[in-house]
């Protein structure tokens, strides 16, 4: 076989970092450096936040990347030296992975995740940079077809090179398990029907489906009188979502967690009776995997990738966020269903995730012109 190659992928967040990408990244990360034709996988983050944790072997992590903008392109620029092949973590890292692809004449693949690949990008010299870039990208991967079909609507790139490998989910730690008591008295829940909601509060985009619970959650008290509705996760929208459910009369059944540490989500599943994300801009949604791993009924959205997580409603129930009633009722029915693991879920294992990104790893990166065969 040919001598594996070392590739190069530029990220905005991975080993360190919090949220879904940096999720799906670490799992990316793993199973390119599993394939037998990669030698190692050298990673360039744009933020770091906590300590790396376990790094897979063949991954190494340039931390000092993560150290501002200079920084960042100054420990590409170096790493790519060595590159054979580069995969490009974000869109908005597309001139700088373009460019150092150029330089290296290597192959360059692109990851596409939601809604910064959904529009085109506002004029001015960083869409210019973007569409120039964007010209030199050898294959596309989105985790949704969703995601891959609006950015294929308007970016400069051949719809035969793009391709959709959905996310996948930490095959260890979500599982069904044990009813968590102790989580349930930290927050006051014992004894309650508790839906939740996991993911960042973020100001701008208010699209995790937050609101739409929150605008249902009167309705649904008066059908289940014990329901509370669990908020995890944090950001700069939390003061605005705690006033809207003062106003909304239901700040009594509402918890706001803060941020949960990794090793804590699995049990914040557990002691949900229902995952619900009635959302308008998620590109997957990994959290509706990790529920459905913890035995946890779900409900998603048909507005956005979050259709796909449930198969088109095969695993889980998905509504239209804009329709309050359908969310409401959705969440009832759910409420009455027993606990269990999903049959089909099995479709995003972390065995089938490895599978589909080294058969891409085989069809786009080829062997480098000077490698010399080994016995």
């Amino acid at each position: 076989m040919p001598t594996p190659i070392r590739l190069l992928a530029l990220v905005t967040d991975a080993f360190g970092g919090r949220g879904g990408i940096a999720t799906f990244n670490r799992s990316l990360l793993g199973a390119l450096a599993s394939h037998p034709g990669v030698r190692a996988v050298d990673v360039v983050p744009r933020l770091i936040v906590d300590d790396l944790g376990d790094v897979p072997d063949g991954v190494a992590v340039d931390a000092k990347a993560a150290a501002g903008a200079r920084a960042y392109v100054s420990h590409a620029t170096a790493q790519s030296r060595r590159a054979e092949g580069i995969v490009c973590g974000h869109l908005h890292l597309v001139p700088l992975a373009a460019a150092l692809a150029v330089t290296r004449r290597v192959p360059l693949v692109l990851v596409l995740h939601g809604i910064e690949a959904w529009e085109p990008p506002h004029g001015g010299l960083r869409g210019l940079a973007l569409s120039a870039g964007l010209r030199r990208v050898d294959a596309h991967v989105a985790v949704s077809g969703v995601t891959r079909r609006r950015f294929e609507a308007w970016a400069s790139v051949d719809s035969r090179h793009g391709r959709v490998i959905p996310n996948t989910f930490e095959p260890g730690p979500f599982t069904p398990g044990p009813y968590p008591d102790g989580l349930a008295r930290r927050y006051g829940l014992e004894g309650r029907r508790v839906v939740l909601t996991l993911g960042r509060l973020a100001g701008l985009e208010r699209r995790k489906g937050f609101d739409v619970m929150l605008e249902a959650l009167p309705a649904l008290a008066a059908r289940v009188p014990d329901v509370a509705y669990l908020i995890a996760g944090d950001g700069p929208d939390r003061p605005r979502l705690e006033a809207k459910a003062r106003a909304l009369g239901v700040a009594d059944r509402v918890v706001f967690t803060g941020y949960v540490d990794e090793a804590e989500k699995p049990d914040h599943y557990r002691l949900a009776d229902v995952f619900a994300m009635p959302s308008r801009g998620e590109g997957f949604g990994i959290v509706l995997l990790e529920a459905m791993a913890c035995g946890v009924p779900v409900v998603a959205s048909t507005a956005d990738g979050s259709f796909e997580a449930v198969r088109e409603g095969e695993l889980g129930p998905a509504v239209d966020p804009a329709d309050t009633n359908g969310v409401l009722e959705a969440v009832v029915d759910a409420l009455d269903q027993p606990k269990r693991v999903p049959p089909g879920l099995d479709h995003f294992s972390h065995d089938r995730f490895v599978e589909r990104w080294h058969q891409l790893i085989d069809d786009v990166f080829p062997a480098p012109p000077n490698a010399r065969a080994v016995r």
